[in-house]
């Protein structure tokens, strides 16, 4: 049975762990030889390099420095904080000294003799074991391998060491689901660095074995931590961690050399999973990255949360669901793993919020090695990822469906059949609805290439006319990419089109043309009608058939979703099942507490004819 655990609001976020230091502080960790470190940020399009050290006093110093400036102004610079830290110790000790002794009640003997003036510091750089002249600027004096001296602390030089830009755990962790976290690297990528997790040990636990570390944590100082034997970017808690908070201990490397660790704990424990899953059924069918010949194609409305979060969607669409189970953190949860676990080459998403696009699905596809391609359209947008080893991306070639019938001369004839019906233009030109189109090369057979077409059409019921020239649009957009720049390449053109098998959008899409006396051309009613003629030269076919439903709410179910495949250059090996009905309505209809959306995800595998 599912449980929320009552703190969970309340602990919602995560914070940057330290581990009994800050940021700062792992910058300066030791390095090999005793040394301490120096690092140097030094990039040639910005103005000023960062320097960042520890003192002896323990004090830590980030310097920002005009990269023209001259070496001895900053060493000068070092050697006034140097003094001024001793001076501030200095005055420490002798505060303590002077303190009353607060477990006898008496004061001390007296404050004894003062310390001897500081003299400051002698500090320089060298490098290669000669002393660098103050006249050097800034941007060649800090050299990579350099040996910076304070008085008799010596500190090795490491510029542009790979470094953590931004580093995040999920706000929200269930037993279950793979937890992914959001990283940016700078000098450095993920594959070349270093992932360790950690869990918190039940209270009453032994010790963690030597080498794990038992940090004590600000915010939970009982706390120790145990290994929990994975070694990679990726952890999926099991049941036995629920109620124990995550630790994330990472070192970013570029493949040669490493920079400062950073570490990571969640605040919010993990908490039960919901239990099984419309997908996991699914997933026996794709447990594995399928062979080359073949192609894994997926294609899913995901709910916007700008759309799942407002109060008609609570009370009026889908009044059914769980107010938790429409929040974004917990069906972000249940979206990576389905993904994940589809193990696709290809992966079509509508209705992706930008937030959630790079907080949640590239951290979680990248660490699966899909990359991923966004196209916003004004609140939401389309989402492309391809397998990285599998394919690499030549173009992208997206349009607004109604910039592009202004403006580009290939939808002229198209706009010239508009323009007699104004009310009917009018709208069409309203509608903010886009189109991702990509083209990717075989890693494998370079001889290979496809055209990967991504949309979300116009919602409203009886915007049947509308979604017929959009469609026009998309299909000569298409050709233009597949015959014209690209010649001859096979197409997938997956999305949301908001048409059921019987609308003449369909009819379009499969036989070719629509003649200008189908009833859709007045889908909103005599006022905007605009008969006219389509066709288009593409043999395509519905890749996953006309299932029954890909949406189901509680007021609505049918077939909204398609793969649609080029039959010339494609063929369908086969195809997941759809989830059984009583599945899908298990509680009710969706989304649900078992399923993060209203649509369901088309998958199936293609090959190449």
């Amino acid at each position: 049975m599912w449980r929320l655990l009552g703190a969970r609001a309340a602990l919602r976020g995560v914070r940057t762990a330290v581990e009994q230091r800050s940021r700062a502080e792992a910058v300066t960790e030791t390095t090999g030889g005793g040394m301490e470190r120096a690092v140097v940020r030094c990039v040639p399009s910005e103005p000023k390099l960062s320097l960042s050290f520890a003192l002896a006093d323990g004090s830590h110093k980030n310097m920002q420095r005009d990269q023209s400036e001259p070496l001895g102004r900053v060493l000068s610079r070092i050697a006034t904080n140097a003094l001024k830290g001793h001076a501030k110790a200095a005055a420490a000790r002798k505060s303590r000294k002077n303190r009353p002794n607060t477990s006898s009640g008496t004061a001390c003997a007296g404050p004894g003799p003062e310390p001897a003036a500081a003299s400051e510091p002698v500090v320089k750089l060298y490098y290669r074991e000669e002393a660098v002249a103050d006249d050097v600027l800034n941007v060649d004096a800090w050299q990579d391998g350099a040996v910076l001296q304070i008085g008799d602390v010596k500190y090795k030089v490491e510029r542009n060491p790979p470094a953590f830009t931004e580093l995040q755990l999920p706000r929200y962790i269930m037993a279950g689901f793979p937890v992914c976290p959001k990283l940016s690297l700078e000098f450095g990528d993920a594959a070349g660095s270093l992932f360790r997790w950690y869990k918190e040990a039940k209270p009453g636990a032994a010790e963690p074995e030597d080498g794990g570390p038992s940090s004590l944590s600000p915010s939970s100082p009982s706390s120790t931590w145990t290994k929990t034997g994975v070694d990679e970017r990726v952890y999926t808690p099991s049941n036995a961690d629920i109620g124990l908070r995550l630790k994330l201990h990472c070192t970013p490397g570029n493949g040669q050399r490493f920079g400062p660790s950073r570490e990571l704990e969640s605040v919010c424990p993990v908490e039960a999973g919901p239990g099984t899953c419309t997908f996991d059924h699914r997933h026996l069918y794709t447990n594995k990255v399928t062979e080359d010949a073949l192609i894994r194609t997926v294609s899913y409305n995901i709910l916007a949360d700008t759309y799942a979060q407002t109060e008609f969607s609570r009370t009026v669409l889908y009044p059914y669901c769980a107010p938790y189970a429409l929040e974004v953190d917990y069906r972000q949860n249940l979206i990576q793993k389905e993904l994940t676990g589809y193990n696709a080459d290809f992966i079509c998403l509508q209705e992706v919020d930008r937030a959630v696009f790079s907080d949640s699905l590239v951290p979680a596809l990248e660490a699966f090695g899909l990359e991923g391609l966004f196209r916003i359209k004004q609140h939401e947008g389309l989402a492309t990822f391809y397998r990285k080893s599998k394919f690499s991306l030549l173009s992208q070639h997206d349009i607004s469906f109604h910039e592009a019938l202004e403006s580009d001369p290939l939808h002229k004839e198209l706009l010239e059949k508009l323009v007699l019906y104004p009310s009917a233009q009018e709208r069409v030109l309203q509608r903010s609805s886009v189109l991702q189109v990509s083209v990717l090369q075989s890693t494998k057979d370079c001889s290979k290439k496809i055209c990967v077409a991504n949309t979300h059409l116009y919602w409203h019921p009886k915007g049947g006319y509308i979604r017929l020239i959009q469609m026009a649009v998309a299909l000569t957009h298409i050709r233009h990419v597949s015959c014209d720049l690209y010649p001859d390449i096979p197409i997938i053109f997956c999305g949301d089109f908001n048409s059921t098998p019987s609308t003449g959008m369909y009819h379009f899409v499969i036989n070719g043309n629509i003649p200008e006396d189908h009833e859709d051309w007045a889908s909103n009613g005599e006022e905007e009608r605009c008969n006219m003629s389509l066709t288009h030269f593409f043999k395509l076919k519905s890749a996953c058939g006309e299932p029954a439903y890909t949406n189901y709410v509680g007021g609505f179910h049918g077939c909204l979703d398609y793969i649609f495949i080029d039959l010339n250059a494609l063929e369908v090996e086969q195809v997941i099942p759809l989830p059984s009905h009583e599945e899908v309505t298990t509680h009710q209809a969706l989304p649900s507490v078992s399923h993060p959306s209203d649509h369901i995800a088309l998958v199936c595998d293609l090959k190449w004819k």
